[in-house]
């Protein structure tokens, strides 16, 4: 039995005439009438008593408006329930990191995402970096990578790799001839860095500030491919992972250091709001984070 034709007994049963129940319907009097008849024919029985003033339910065509009640509803409650699907499959998301150095491997990732989820928009906030985890709580942003996990209840984190931050150094630098460099190395180095403050610096939050050591001469270059550049013409060091200069093409001249016997190694996380986690596109995009990464 087709849909409409609960319809058609829930609307006579409800508006109590086939004048009404037309208009409701956007059908002539003439087809709504054609449609009933139809139906009762393939039934086999009346379902309405026709009378001048109101039209009543004969005890089949009760039963009829039970059962169409409950389907109807069944159908409104599962259309409902996909579009609450729909809506948390869509949705902007704002992202910011804590290290600009972060953003080089960000831009082939969100081409990929708008390939796979165009219904997702991802927005790179630049002027949350160094900030990020303030800026979630503001709801400036939704999402920051961090490399240390924040001690407020209100977040949530997922770990996503774990990485290794080289020092760069010209072959002809004196470093160069060192298996790894120790802190007192780089308290005669000129240290190149992306920007300040240095407490969003790794090498200097991690390595070199808990020695308290502080590199002869620090300058901020924003632009990674100056700050290569001076490295390659032996007028300092810089530090970064080598998976952020892959798309660079790098000099013969550098080579990688590794910073302390162990090396410097960090942990990557994905941070946001709890009250996000049940929203659809916000796991999207960590699912798809997560495997993109932490290869």
């Amino acid at each position: 039995m087709e849909i409409k034709y609960f319809r058609l007994i829930k609307t006579i049963e409800e508006e109590g005439s086939i004048a009404n129940s037309a208009n409701k319907l956007f059908l002539t009097q003439s087809a709504l009438s054609h449609q009933l008849r139809e139906l009762e024919e393939r039934l086999g029985f009346k379902v309405f008593y026709r009378k001048r003033n109101k039209w009543q339910l004969t005890e089949e065509g009760t039963e009829l408006y039970k059962l169409g009640n409950s389907i109807l509803e069944s159908i409104e409650k599962g259309f409902q329930n996909i579009e609450q699907l729909r809506t948390g499959s869509v949705g902007t998301i704002k992202v910011s990191t804590e290290c600009y150095s972060f953003y080089h491997g960000l831009s082939s990732f969100i081409q990929k995402m708008g390939l796979l989820y165009p219904e997702i928009n991802v927005d790179l906030v630049l002027e949350a970096t160094h900030q990020p985890i303030s800026k979630i709580l503001s709801n400036e942003i939704d999402i920051a990578i961090v490399t240390q996990k924040p001690l407020n209840e209100i977040l949530s984190n997922v770990e996503i790799f774990e990485d290794e931050v080289f020092a760069i150094v010209h072959k002809e630098n004196p470093l160069s001839k060192k298996e790894f460099l120790d802190t007192n190395d780089f308290s005669e180095t000129h240290l190149i860095i992306h920007s300040f403050p240095l407490e969003t610096v790794s090498v200097y939050d991690l390595f070199l500030k808990p020695n308290k050591i502080t590199p002869l001469k620090i300058s901020a270059i924003p632009l990674t491919e100056v700050a290569l550049e001076m490295v390659d013409a032996n007028m300092g060091i810089m530090c970064m992972p080598q998976w952020a200069l892959k798309s660079f093409k790098l000099s013969d001249n550098l080579e990688f250091k590794r910073i302390g016997r162990d090396g410097l190694k960090r942990k990557h996380y994905l941070v946001f709001r709890k009250t996000d986690k049940d929203k659809n596109y916000i796991n999207d995009f960590i699912s798809n984070f997560e495997e993109a990464f932490s290869k």
